[in-house]
């Protein structure tokens, strides 16, 4: 009998992020298949965890766009290859995917790549450079909605195609895990108001994420002062995004209202003090691990009807999803919300939970990805998996 499989993971960095939680999260199924996970990044706060859940981290600049660092970096994954005994290689954005497509051409071993973001089409060049995420030996899509922008933008055959959602781990994100007083240190850190409902908006800082749009939705939609808003998620990449936005708060006289604060190590903590989740991108999500997290964690969503927020948010039972792009839309999705009494956010928070369980955990992800793998390596002579 073969020896267990040495799976490969590509992706820029190991910070905080759904794309680096969902490779931890498949890292760690595979080592609870009893093969061998290795992830090379180049490298970040998340190392840490790779580490203690038994696998193996190896520091390349695999993020770099700089072509006079290509070559070094290819050479590099190569000799990894096959010093390591890699199996099949995963890649999970653009960069690190041109590199590994090539190594897996001279190595040939099986190739497959998750297309997280959109499929943009718009130029020439931009089409070239994304195309490498459909050329894998499986692609994964996290939506159907990814998945159809897949077949009409770029051909890719059915046969190569599969659509795992992204999953939500059900042991740290659990209502009843979470205790007061996880709750209360976040309060207190943050010294958020207790007398007012709490409006969260997760999310990393970013214009299109319609950041702005909500504090008009507070400015101009809502009564003032009847809602503490809370924003929470890296901005490193774009440290004046926040004070641009924190401006505005001001301009708009709701800045009292309006807190922006990075990442957090309880995010379940701080879904749970909220009353109301929002996501109000202003363009498509290709999934919005958002509207899970938020129904893992039995609260109300109220996003934009399109991408893939709605195939996750069942609408009027788990949240709303309302006109894109429409302040004022938002708004009434919010007081509608709000106006739940208890038995009926409670009947809300149990259809929720039940949603998530069902089709958006983390363990269903990672079996369907670990399936993925099967019907590669198969072909490789592990028929024993």
């Amino acid at each position: 009998m073969m020896n267990s499989p040495t799976i490969l993971q590509l992706l820029p960095s190991l910070v905080s992020g759904g794309i680096e939680r969902g490779s931890l999260d498949l890292a760690k199924a595979i080592i609870q298949a009893n093969w061998r996970s290795i992830i090379v990044s180049r490298g970040g706060p998340l190392v840490s965890e790779v580490e203690q859940i038994g696998a193996t981290h190896i520091k390349l600049p695999i993020h770099s766009k700089n072509p006079l660092c290509w070559r070094a970096t290819f050479n590099s994954l190569v000799n990894l290859i096959y010093s390591e005994n890699i199996d099949l290689i995963h890649a999970r954005s653009r960069i690190p995917a041109w590199l590994g497509l090539n190594a897996t051409k001279r190595s040939r071993l099986p190739f497959v790549t998750t297309f997280h973001q959109h499929p943009h089409t718009s130029t020439f060049i931009k089409r070239g450079y994304n195309s490498v995420m459909a050329r894998g030996d499986r692609v994964i899509a996290v939506s159907h909605y990814i998945a159809n922008r897949l077949l009409v933008e770029y051909k890719i055959d059915k046969d190569r195609l599969r659509i795992i959602p992204r999953g939500v781990d059900l042991e740290l994100f659990a209502p009843n895990k979470v205790p007061t007083e996880r709750i209360i240190r976040v309060i207190n850190k943050w010294q958020i108001p207790k007398s007012i409902p709490i409006l969260l908006m997760p999310g990393r800082l970013s214009a299109w994420k319609g950041h702005r749009l909500v504090i008009d939705v507070l400015a101009h939609h809502l009564k003032r002062g009847s809602l503490y808003c809370l924003m929470v998620g890296d901005y490193t990449a774009k440290p004046k995004i926040k004070k641009v936005l924190e401006s505005y708060a001001r301009a708009c006289g709701v800045d009292k209202f309006v807190q922006i604060v990075g990442c957090t190590d309880d995010m379940p903590a701080v879904y749970k003090l909220s009353d109301v989740v929002v996501s109000a991108s202003l363009i498509p999500e290709p999934f919005g691990r958002v509207m899970i997290e938020a129904q893992a964690m039995g609260r109300p969503i109220v996003a934009f009807n399109h991408g893939g927020a709605r195939e996750t948010v069942l609408m009027g039972e788990t949240g709303w999803l309302v006109k894109p792009g429409d302040s004022k839309a938002l708004a009434n999705g919010i007081l509608t919300a709000l106006s739940l009494n208890k038995s009926e956010r409670a009947s809300l928070a149990t259809k929720a939970v039940a949603n998530v369980r069902e089709h958006f955990s983390c363990t269903k992800m990672c079996n369907s990805t670990l399936k993925v793998y099967k019907e590669l390596l198969n072909t490789r002579g592990y028929s024993h998996l």
